[in-house]
């Protein structure tokens, strides 16, 4: 049987040993990077306090400086993803990231607000940029099936784990002072590009598009998840409904504009048909709803331990720690259950694990200490080690290779949308009624918004594994 996408090899002719073994040397490179684009918004959230309060930044505007990263984060991600496909993976991924360092550093030496914002914001565009092409230089580096599922398994872990360890380097980075939070991600960055450019190989001949770039496609995309992630982080805000309600139609009305486009260009941005190929679309909605929950479960565990119990930023943060175990689970065991049941199944389990988990929290009281926290934490660990893999290896499934930056795009841009969702929607629970500070029944009716929301990714994993079997069952009929 031939493999899908074998045109966009590097050389027609290597064999898949030798595809690979290079394969290996990428998914090295792109799991630094997106480990480092985890742990720079996680070590944001814990230094945002200091950050405000020495460059005089408003505490009710200070949430920006994540903001504006999450806003051109998700916006610029399938423009990110279809440039990648297009121009050369290896040079959208390592354009971006030497960007994402520079203006990483622009944030540490900030001594204004609107620098640090504008900063954040450059920085979060590159991400989109970066984060779909290393998703697409390592599903094309390995042949479809048991190597590309392991390397998925340990990207994924990568990515979770960065996550949850930079809330603890955020919360030992900002005591030593908050600019080397934006200073650490530099070095980091540096030598990941320097590794980058030695090991990732020149592209093949690109498939430039025959009539120009999709120009239209891309402003109007762009600007319509920009539009729909502000709306999501106004309304969540509280202060600017209005503005949040007038967002979301003109989120509607780009969104609108950007499929008549799509349906007259030669070579659209996002060609409409992929949404209904195979898993992408299922899968990605499963995604956002499972990254919404775990936003809104850490947002709100933080809060509770840090201004409910009084607890220090390295203190909380070394509370999340252990939910990096799935940067060993991972590796060790989600290849090997992958090869076994397939990856919708094995989504499912990692769904149904962070379903309890979240379920386990609403026993919350005023004495929760970290041994009753870490059945949780630990069940978050599994989710992670089960899910972030197995679910972007069955949104790729059945697609060329040539639409993989795309593919992407769309399922990091649910991501997006999901930690920008969850963590929104979990404050408009927690202050609902209340005034001042936030009491045990606030947080007791908030943590139902992470059991909720997993709860709706595990119907929608099993709607898709469901769909999958059948969809594989007419294959073999046919």
């Amino acid at each position: 049987m031939t493999e899908v996408g074998a045109a966009a090899r590097p050389t027609s002719d290597s064999p898949r040993t030798g595809r690979a073994q290079t394969g290996w040397g990428v998914l090295a490179v792109v799991c630094g990077a997106l480990f480092l684009e985890g742990i720079d918004i996680a070590m944001l959230n814990v230094a945002v306090p200091a950050i405000a309060q020495d460059i005089g930044l408003a505490t009710a505007d200070a949430h920006w400086v994540i903001s504006a990263y999450v806003l051109a984060y998700g916006g610029f991600m399938i423009f990110g993803g279809r440039t990648a496909d297009l121009l050369g993976r290896r040079r959208t991924f390592l354009v971006a990231l030497a960007v994402f360092v520079a203006f990483s550093g622009l944030g540490g030496f900030a001594d204004d607000a609107w620098v640090l914002i504008v900063a954040r914001f450059v920085t979060g565009a590159t991400a989109g940029f970066m984060t779909p092409a290393g998703f697409s230089l390592l599903t094309t580096s390995f042949p479809e099936g048991p190597l590309r599922d392991r390397a998925l398994a340990i990207y994924g872990a990568i990515g979770a784990g960065g996550f949850t360890l930079g809330v603890v380097a955020g919360g030992f980075l900002t005591e030593a002072g908050w600019r080397w939070v934006f200073f650490a991600p530099v070095l980091v960055g540096a030598v990941l590009w320097v590794a980058g450019r030695a090991i990732i190989r020149a592209d093949a001949a690109l498939a430039l598009p025959r009539r120009g770039f999709d120009l239209g496609g891309a402003i109007t995309l762009t600007s319509a998840m920009v539009a729909l992630i502000y709306g999501v982080v106004a309304i969540g805000e509280g202060r600017h409904v209005t503005a949040g309600i007038a967002s979301f139609v003109a989120a509607a009305v780009l969104i609108a504009l950007f499929v008549a486009i799509e349906r007259r260009v030669a070579d659209p941005l996002l060609r409409l048909a992929v949404l209904r190929e195979g898993l992408l679309v299922r899968s990605s909605a499963a995604g956002l709803l499972f990254i919404g929950a775990f936003f809104a479960f850490q947002f709100l565990i933080t809060l509770y331990l840090q201004e409910y119990r009084g607890w220090s930023p390295i203190a909380t943060g070394l509370v999340f720690a252990v939910m990096g175990a799935d940067m060993i689970l991972a590796p060790l065991f989600t290849h090997r259950l992958v090869k076994r049941f397939g990856n919708a199944p094995v989504m499912v389990a990692g769904l149904l694990a962070g379903t309890v988990s979240f379920a386990l929290v609403l026993r919350l009281d005023e004495t929760w200490g970290y041994l009753d926290l870490l059945p949780s934490l630990l069940l978050v660990a599994v989710m992670f080690a089960l899910v972030y893999g197995p679910l972007a290896a069955a949104a790729t499934a059945g697609l060329d290779e040539a639409e993989h930056g795309v593919a992407g795009g769309v399922v990091y841009t649910a991501f997006q949308f999901g930690a920008a969702l969850g963590v929104s929607v979990a404050t408009i629970v927690l202050v609902e009624g209340q005034a001042g500070a936030a009491d045990l029944s606030d947080y007791q009716r908030a943590l139902l918004v992470p059991a909720i929301g997993a709860a709706l990714a595990l119907a929608l994993g099993i709607s898709t594994w469901v769909r999958g079997r059948r969809a594989g069952s007419i294959q073999v009929a046919s």
